[in-house]
């Protein structure tokens, strides 16, 4: 049986996703919307692999962003583990890792241009962020007996190497590797932003109406990661970390002049560099304020409410597609390539492409939000289920699902659904920049009409309102006793 505080919270959830409705822009544009879903389809099932110029350089590209910014995320984020029990690198931490890589690359685009760092960095910073944040907890979580035995004349990096390591490794790796499907992603997502990955050919192939390389990069892409376990193999990885740098391509030369002025005057505010004082200051604020980041605030919380239910209703309807409980292997694997589709392809790329079928409104985000995380937590939660064994004589069918399943279930279903919600909300705030007035509209543009200024301030409060719904989230799962295995957590 479901726990009533887990029905309450559901029902509280459902009800706001319900009246959010009502103030969400769900409207289908376009004139045609189906020939042109029909026209994508058929792209997807003629693809045209010759016609692609430099898509070999793409996918280098793809895959050396990912393994340098994972790498140097990994880095970074194992050493701030090390000291993450601190406040200060806590808050540091959070705050890094609630900024979108997008946000980050637009950025560093401002004062590094199109250069490698860029999108290095990019990946880099948040995802130092969130591997201090899972790696502490795992490290928090190993077995601490074989410290115990040791002799107390062993030193603290000597007990730290040979009595948690080991304990800890295979985990470590398990999540990394997590990582690394997530850092392709991301690596596909920043040529959205002009970066010579997969991202900005499919925008290129995409607008010209040329589905049928719009089907061929992204089956080579659902390919890359389908066989990422294939040809990533732990023995490999340090090979395409060294080999990595040398196919970023070298970009535009930093000017450094540039760096120095973003800081010292592009994002400092205009009224204090005009010399208006804190009145002025006062009024630039309460402006950008009204007319920006409250409105951007109240659609990026009335997306992400609706995108949460939504996720939730995708992951009940999907998980059974690779249940042992449900069908044969003929439909188990089906239902893997569906949720491997699915959890594969970046939100932003879904929301991209619906928005060309269906017109500017919140319903691309919506849909696209709900099918990404509804695969990655269907998957999940699929695989959770292979591990219940059921009686002889358990009921079929509907009764299976709904009597048997579903309440062994549920529990880590809300612990996997109120962990996305942080991200769905990151995501939410990102997918403003194709034109849905979230704040990432607002950053962009900004960034268009070269205020840093204000784009710097919205990307701030992005970052502390990703930070408010990552506490309450944490207070929700606390209160319902959730629990999020840390090697699944960022997958």
């Amino acid at each position: 049986m479901l726990s009533s505080t887990s029905v309450r919270i559901t029902a509280a959830f459902v009800a706001i996703a319900i009246l959010c409705l009502f103030a969400a822009d769900l409207a289908i544009t376009t004139i045609n919307p189906w020939q042109d879903l029909a026209a994508l389809f058929l792209g997807m099932v003629t693809p045209d692999f010759f016609s692609l110029e430099h898509i070999g350089t793409a996918l280098l590209r793809t895959l050396a962003f990912a393994f340098t910014g994972v790498a140097l995320g990994s880095v970074s984020g194992f050493l701030l583990a090390l000291v993450f029990r601190f406040r200060a690198v806590r808050m540091f931490c959070a705050f890094i890792r609630a900024i979108h890589e997008l946000f980050w690359a637009l950025i560093f685009l401002q004062f590094f241009g199109f250069h490698p760092l860029t999108g290095v960095l990019a990946i880099a910073i948040p995802y130092a962020g969130i591997f201090a944040k899972v790696y502490s907890e795992i490290l928090d979580e190993t077995d601490p007996t074989p410290e115990r035995v040791l002799s107390r004349k062993v030193d603290v990096l000597s007990s730290f190497l040979y009595a948690r390591i080991p304990d800890a490794l295979p985990h470590l790796i398990t999540y990394t590797s997590y990582r690394l499907e997530c850092g392709l992603r991301s690596s596909a997502v920043l040529g959205f932003v002009g970066l010579p990955t997969l991202g900005y050919y499919l925008e290129s192939s995409f607008s010209q109406g040329y589905y049928s390389e719009v089907g061929a990069l992204l089956l080579l892409f659902y390919v890359l990661i389908a066989t990422l376990r294939l040809w990533a193999r732990p023995r490999l990885i340090p090979l395409y970390v060294i080999a990595a740098p040398f196919f970023l391509g070298d970009g535009l030369p930093i000017v450094w002049g540039n760096v120095v002025r973003f800081f010292t005057q592009d994002i400092v505010p205009s009224p204090l560099r005009d010399g208006e004082g804190l009145s002025g200051l006062w009024h630039w604020l309460s402006d950008l304020a009204v007319n920006q980041a409250m409105p951007g605030i109240w659609n990026t919380l009335v997306l992400t409410q609706i995108a949460l239910v939504l996720t939730g209703l995708v992951t009940l309807m999907a998980f059974p597609l690779i249940s042992r409980h449900f069908g044969g292997p003929t439909r188990r694997g089906l239902g893997h390539v569906v949720l491997v589709i699915a959890r594969s392809t970046p939100e932003y790329v879904i929301a991209y492409i619906l928005l060309q079928l269906w017109g500017p409104s919140m319903l691309p985000a919506i849909v696209a939000l709900a099918l990404h995380n509804g695969g990655i937590i269907g998957h999940l939660i699929g695989r959770r289920s292979n591990e219940i064994t059921l009686r002889p004589d358990a009921p079929k069918g509907i009764e299976r699902y709904g009597y048997e399943l579903l309440p062994r279930l549920y529990s880590p279903f809300l612990a996997f659904l109120f962990y996305r919600w942080e991200i769905i909300m990151r995501e939410t705030a990102i997918l403003g920049i194709l034109g849905i007035y979230t704040l990432g509209f607002f950053v962009d543009s900004a960034i268009q009409n070269i205020q840093f200024d204000k784009a710097m301030v919205l990307i701030l409060v992005t970052a502390f309102l990703n930070i408010g719904v990552d506490a309450i989230s944490r207070r929700v799962r606390a209160r319902l006793k959730l629990k999020v295995s840390m090697t699944c957590e960022g997958h």
